[in-house]
């Protein structure tokens, strides 16, 4: 459950840091493009705004005295000349030219006006004599008529990207280093976030985790809190329900047998006091037997019904001390039963019951085994205590089936033996509701070993 868990966890937090990584980028291109066109449309403003000062300026001069004027055009940053025809400058073939700077002098200058704008891959500078280093700037060369219908041709220079987004752009420089660094402290505080968030979304799923684990060992445990979002409190209420379902049926299923198994003491002592006037002693004998029999599964009724009720105070218990007593009572009863080992570990328990579970787990040896070697030890964190007899064994195939109620093994467990099949059912329902297990296995040497495995109390709880 727990790496179940952790891997809704780590999928709600990399989900979570992987769309909120992808919306920023997707966020930061849209953000860039957006602003390389508006610097775009900046520019071809520009331009349009230095081609209309141009235009107006040359269609008041004469015809003769334009080609002077615009000899002096390169001082100004531009080349600018007269040209015979259209076609002939740009080629009979050549599609009209459409985009936004041609849609701008349109605008600006009038519809009757023939327009058309070229861009040329290569720069060259406005002077042979300009020594300066190769430009970034690109050309526009934009053929125009003049009112009179006369054609000039204007070549200006387009400004490059501006230096900030060169030097951001370039790999290695100032910009770039601090760029990455706001890039990754931008993940870090995302990263934070979705942890934060995956957190928040697992906490209750993980609650309800540990109400179930706590289930199935205390079901009177204390119901959820039904508080948060709706599906929150409807989940916790639904498991409340289901508790208050279970506990209910289980107090039911307890209390009919303990009250079966009660009110049969009766009706067979009376049976008992009507045998003593039975006449044929061998007659007698039998139907005594049989009673005797029918007392033992009374019996241990009630002891299963008491087995499933977890209404005993649970408390610390010195498990060498409760060891040692149980095989002390158990020699005064002339039962062949030995103890070694210490663990000097408290066990979280309830006192009756576990000594019942030990006390059944010492009589099966004794009375299928002959005798019980008992051995205390601390084992991988766990108190494990064994139990091992001299009997015939189980088989392999049975081992578990032992533990359902009333299993007997006809070889071994036979009514004339007085089991009646519930002592290790009584044990196993013991052990599992302290948090522990309890496994049978068969010896090599012969014989069988109970091992019944207990958690030990943690310091923080000792104190």
């Amino acid at each position: 459950m727990k790496n179940f868990l952790s891997s809704i966890g780590n999928r709600i937090f990399f989900l979570l840091l992987g769309g909120i990584v992808v919306a920023v980028f997707a966020t930061n291109w849209l953000a860039g493009n957006e602003r390389r066109n508006t610097l775009r449309e900046l520019r071809f403003q520009h331009l349009a705004d230095r081609v209309e000062q141009i235009v107006q300026a040359v269609d008041n001069i004469p015809p003769a005295q334009r080609p002077i004027v615009l000899q002096a055009a390169s001082n100004f940053g531009f080349e600018a000349r007269m040209v015979a025809d259209m076609n002939d400058a740009i080629g009979p073939d050549a599609s009209p030219s459409t985009g936004p700077l041609t849609e701008m002098l349109q605008a600006r200058l009038g519809e009757d006006r023939k327009i058309a704008v070229q861009r040329e891959s290569e720069c060259p500078p406005l002077r042979t004599d300009d020594a300066r280093a190769p430009r970034r700037d690109t050309c526009r060369v934009i053929y125009i008529s003049l009112h009179d219908q006369a054609l000039m041709r204007l070549r200006l220079h387009q400004p490059g990207e501006p230096p900030a987004l060169r030097a951001r752009a370039g790999p290695g420089g100032p910009a770039s280093l601090f760029g990455l660094q706001y890039i990754l402290l931008f993940l870090v505080l995302i990263a934070m976030l979705a942890w934060l968030v995956a957190r928040m979304a697992t906490r209750p799923i993980r609650q309800l985790a540990q109400a179930a684990s706590r289930l199935g060992s205390d079901i009177d445990h204390a119901p959820l809190a039904e508080t948060g979002p709706t599906e929150i409190r409807q989940a916790a209420h639904a498991f409340n329900a289901m508790q208050a379902r279970i506990r209910r049926q289980i107090q039911h299923r307890t209390h009919m047998l303990a009250a079966i198994t009660h009110d049969l003491q009766t009706p067979l002592t009376r049976m008992r006091l009507r045998l003593e006037k039975v006449s044929d002693p061998g007659l007698q004998q039998k139907l005594i037997d049989d009673l005797g029999v029918m007392h033992g599964m009374v019996r241990e009724g009630l002891d299963l019904a008491r087995s499933m009720d977890s209404s005993e105070k649970i408390q610390a218990l010195d498990i060498d001390s409760l060891l040692d007593s149980v095989c002390a009572d158990a020699a005064d009863a002339g039962q062949d039963v030995a103890l070694q080992g210490s663990t000097r570990a408290f066990v979280m328990a309830q006192p009756g019951a576990l000594r019942r579970c030990l006390t059944n787990l010492i009589d099966n040896a004794c009375k299928y085994g002959k005798s019980a070697r008992l051995s205390i030890a601390l084992e991988q964190q766990k108190i494990a205590i064994r139990i091992r007899d001299q009997g015939p064994g189980i088989p392999e195939s049975e081992l578990e089936a032992v533990f359902e109620p009333f299993y007997r093994l006809e070889a071994s467990r036979s009514r004339d033996t007085g089991g009646t099949g519930l002592g290790l059912t009584i044990a196993l329902n013991i052990a599992e509701n302290h948090h522990g297990q309890l496994r049978l296995r068969n010896l090599a040497e012969g014989g069988l070993e109970v091992l019944l495995e207990l958690p030990p109390m943690t310091p923080a709880k000792n104190r």
